[in-house]
């Protein structure tokens, strides 16, 4: 029985250690391919969402709110009412300063001031006259040129000259001095403009305007309820202006320029990328737990309902991008960065060659000299599933 026992144990040892060495041979000869593809290389970004168009909107008075006229998650337009208080005082205060000016202007339009124009008078009589007299002469001229009376055209046409200097003499006005009487009405009557004007910017404190086109967010107050000048009482964002605000670490910093390309990413949409560009960084550092770094704000292009306010997100911002150059994964890479080589896999059997490389995103690289596409690479046998070409 010892015997029988001792023989499986035997056996299933062989079979292990056959299994075991067959495993060693496939991850040894685990390959790869040399492809064409993009290779791009970026800076990482985190940070969240913001909407940094908003207003906190309150009335200018302190009154009972008569109308609310949006509710939250609605879209306004620049200029619209959204809401307003009672101020029926203010209202009569502006219908009565309006009846002032009126009446002011009505006593100045029945005095002589509406026969001149700013103050200024033109002799328009006297500039017509001496018109029709150069029409007159004119005519007469064209008479004596039809009969050949040569010598008496040049007369003739001295006489329009004359003429028509005296109509730009009457044509320029002189400026006259209005009698004083009509002076003080002129007065009181800019007084009741001006009163108007105030009244009317009053009754404007009653009302909450949209001060551009957005979407109401948050609405604290109720109709009937008194509300105080201080109250911020409506939000309004505008959902199509929104950024990044996130944080470069001093070392990736040097890199990063105004301008550049990111793609950003979203936790809670996942799959869905936005593109932005890069539109401030700060000269400031911020050093937090010794690490520094410096805010970054990354406008987005083009942003859809989806995104909202807070968002946490994940930027790359792109340094270098590469279209359609020759592709090595580093794991196949040996050696080290100034003396890279790889193991091809030429008719069956592994050589070892020397190549160039180009730039790296870290996960795979540029392969200038040394391979061409197709060819096939043989990972290194102590390469561990993780560990990165230079790591």
């Amino acid at each position: 029985m010892r015997k029988w026992l001792t023989l499986v144990t035997a056996i299933f040892l062989v079979v292990a250690i056959c299994f075991g060495c067959a495993g060693s041979n496939d991850e040894a000869q685990e390959t790869t391919e040399v492809v064409r593809g993009d290779l791009i290389t970026s800076v990482s970004v985190s940070g969240n969402l913001e909407m940094p168009r908003r207003v906190n909107l309150s009335f200018g008075i302190s009154d009972v709110v008569s109308e609310i006229l949006v509710k939250e998650g609605d879209n306004v337009i620049e200029g619209q009412t959204l809401a307003r208080m009672g101020a029926y005082s203010l209202e009569l205060n502006v219908q009565m300063a309006q009846a002032q000016y009126e009446m002011a202007e009505y006593k100045l339009m029945q005095t002589i001031y509406p026969r001149y124009s700013s103050t200024y008078l033109t002799d328009m009589a006297g500039v017509w006259l001496a018109l029709e007299l150069a029409q007159d002469n004119l005519e007469e001229a064209k008479n004596l040129l039809s009969e050949g009376e040569f010598e008496e055209i040049q007369a003739v046409l001295e006489e329009v000259g004359v003429s028509l200097h005296k109509a730009q003499e009457k044509s320029v006005a002189r400026r006259w001095a209005l009698p004083f009487s009509i002076k003080l009405v002129e007065m009181e009557t800019d007084e009741a403009r001006i009163n108007l004007d105030l009244a009317k910017e009053e009754l404007n404190k009653a009302i909450i305007i949209a001060p551009f086109d957005g979407v109401v967010t948050d609405i604290d107050m109720k109709t009937g309820e008194r509300i105080s000048a201080a109250a911020q009482v409506i939000s309004v964002v505008d959902p199509t202006n929104i950024e990044m605000n996130g944080a470069i670490d001093e070392i990736d910093v040097s890199r990063v320029e105004l301008g550049q390309e990111a793609i950003i990413t979203l936790d809670a949409l996942p799959g869905k990328d936005v593109k932005g560009k890069v539109t401030f960084m700060s000269r400031a550092g911020t050093v937090q737990s010794g690490v520094v770094s410096y805010k970054t704000i990354i406008s987005m292009e083009n942003p859809d309902e989806e995104l909202r306010d807070g968002m946490s997100s994940t930027a790359e911002i792109i340094i270098e991008r590469y279209d359609n150059v020759l592709l090595i994964s580093n794991r196949a890479i040996r050696g080290t960065w100034d003396k890279p080589s790889v193991e091809v896999v030429v008719d069956g059997q592994v050589e070892q060659r020397e190549i160039s490389l180009g730039s790296s995103d870290g996960i795979k690289s540029e392969v200038l000299s040394g391979l061409e596409e197709g060819e096939i690479v043989v990972f290194p046998e102590s390469q561990l599933p993780f560990r990165m070409f230079g790591g």
